[in-house]
């Protein structure tokens, strides 16, 4: 373990729980550190802007960049509560496995789920990972963000191929998402895992952020063109509803294959 950062952490946690200003003395005090390693770790602090100094007292307090990202923790922590509802009704209309699942640098995490209760069901847990370009909820995420193959290459790093099906060529990968964006929603077609597919369509937030996607994994054996197209149009349909309930106003209903909204952080990027 680091004990540099392990101390700096423990420091921020410390000030913020004071819910005061703090000196160099209080901090070395806690910790029993000698007063010039407590100003080392304040003054880093406050040169990485974790913490501010008053400039008449000298005392120090935690900085409003951490509240800034709590609120992104809990934004993304009250997501599940609030798309539970549209996931369950998907799952009831499609009798299929229902993903809620964010991205996480180059891999996707399972907030929730709704497991099939048919007979052949695809497997998966909550807080499981999976290689974002393998999986149609990454795939969607992915495709909403926009990247071009030079910030997909510095996103993902290789390209590991975890089934025959896997894309492993970041040109290949392009395309794919491409198609994504043109069709409306991601395809994944045993490239995680033989024998199971899937289809996912992003989230958005009031800001019109891709924040998350719901996912649905189904049996190969159940994924033919004219069944996939069936669920498409279900999965579309709960993902607009799950963006309308977190204040995402777009066009109406699109129609099939109506291109993906683009992220509206990657338009701003590029206007």
């Amino acid at each position: 373990m680091d004990s540099t950062l392990a101390k700096g952490l423990a420091a921020i946690e410390w000030m913020t729980r004071q819910q005061r200003d703090c000196r160099v003395t209080d901090l070395a005090q806690a910790f029993g550190m000698a007063r010039s390693n407590a100003h080392r770790t304040l003054q880093t602090l406050v040169e990485c802007g974790w913490a501010v100094q008053d400039p008449d007292t000298s005392a120090y307090r935690p900085s409003l960049r951490l509240f800034e990202l709590g609120a992104l923790v809990g934004e993304a922590a009250d997501v599940g509560a609030l798309l539970r509802p549209h996931l369950a009704l998907l799952a009831q209309a499609t009798g299929e496995t229902i993903h809620l699942a964010v991205l996480d640098r180059a891999e996707i995490v399972y907030l929730d789920k709704f497991d099939s209760p048919l007979p052949v069901a695809a497997y998966s847990r909550v807080g499981g990972r999976a290689a974002a370009y393998c999986v149609a909820s990454g795939k969607a995420l992915l495709a909403a963000a926009s990247l071009d193959v030079p910030a997909l290459q510095q996103r993902l790093g290789t390209l590991v191929a975890h089934t025959k099906n896997s894309i492993t060529d970041f040109d290949a990968l392009f395309s794919e998402l491409e198609r994504t964006r043109t069709r409306g929603y991601a395809e994944n077609r045993e490239e995680w895992r033989l024998g199971v597919c899937g289809l996912g369509v992003p989230v958005f937030n009031a800001r019109g952020e891709a924040i998350a996607a719901v996912g649905m994994s189904v049996p190969s054996i159940r994924f033919a063109r004219t069944q996939a197209r069936e669920l498409a149009d279900h999965i579309r349909a709960c993902a607009r509803d799950a963006s309308i309930t977190l204040g995402y106003r777009a066009s109406p209903e699109p129609a099939a294959g109506q291109q993906l909204p683009t992220s509206i952080t990657k338009r701003r990027r590029l206007e």
